[in-house]
C-alpha cells in the first residue's frame, strides 16, 4: 500500500542540526523499509549482485561504526551478507543502536572541522562535516536501494 513520503526535516538550528536532521531522516527511511518484512523476503536478494533489505542495514551498521565509532572494517563486501544466525530485529536493534551512539559522537562535537573517530589510515581523518555529509550521500543511496527492494517485495513505496 503506498505511503505519504514525509520529507526532509525541517530544521534552522544551525549547521550540525541540520546535518544531523537529514542523516537522522534517512536512517529513520532504511530502517523503516525493513520493519515488518518476514523471512525470507528481508534477506532475499532483490537484484542480480544479492543485496537484500536485511544487507543493507547490516552495511550500514558498519559504516556507521567505521565512521562514527572508529570500528576497523576488514571485509566491507561481507558486511552485506547477513548470517543465517543473525535475525532481522537483531540487525535492526544493532542498527539503531549504533545510531544512537553515533549520534553522542556528534553531539558531543563542538567543530565541525575537527577529525571524525576512525581507525587509522593513510592520511589524515576527515572531519566531522566531510563525514556527516558523506554519511548523508551513503545512508540517501542505500534508501534508494531499499525503497526499491520494499517495493518489489510487497508494494509498499513511500518513507
Amino acid at each position: 500500500m503506498p505511503r505519504r513520503d514525509s520529507g526532509p526535516p525541517r530544521t534552522g538550528a544551525g549547521e550540525k542540526a541540520t546535518l544531523q536532521g537529514f542523516l537522522d531522516h534517512l536512517r529513520r527511511a532504511v530502517a523503516d523499509k525493513a520493519t515488518g518484512v518476514p523471512e525470507p523476503q528481508v534477506r532475499t536478494g532483490g537484484v542480480p549482485s544479492g543485496t537484500s533489505l536485511l544487507g543493507l542495514v547490516k552495511h550500514l551498521t558498519a559504516v556507521e561504526r567505521f565512521y562514527f565509532l572508529g570500528e576497523r572494517v576488514d571485509d566491507w563486501a561481507a558486511t552485506f551478507r547477513p548470517s543465517a544466525a543473525e535475525t532481522a530485529d537483531g540487525v535492526l536493534a544493532a542498527y539503531r543502536d549504533v545510531v544512537e551512539r553515533a549520534n553522542q559522537v556528534i553531539e558531543s562535537c563542538a567543530d565541525l572541522t575537527l577529525p571524525a573517530p576512525r581507525p587509522p589510515r593513510r592520511g589524515p581523518s576527515p572531519s566531522m562535516r566531510w563525514v556527516l555529509v558523506h554519511m548523508i550521500e551513503e545512508t540517501g543511496r542505500h534508501a534508494g536501494h531499499a525503497d526499491i527492494l520494499r517495493e518489489q517485495i510487497d508494494g509498499s513505496t513511500g518513507r
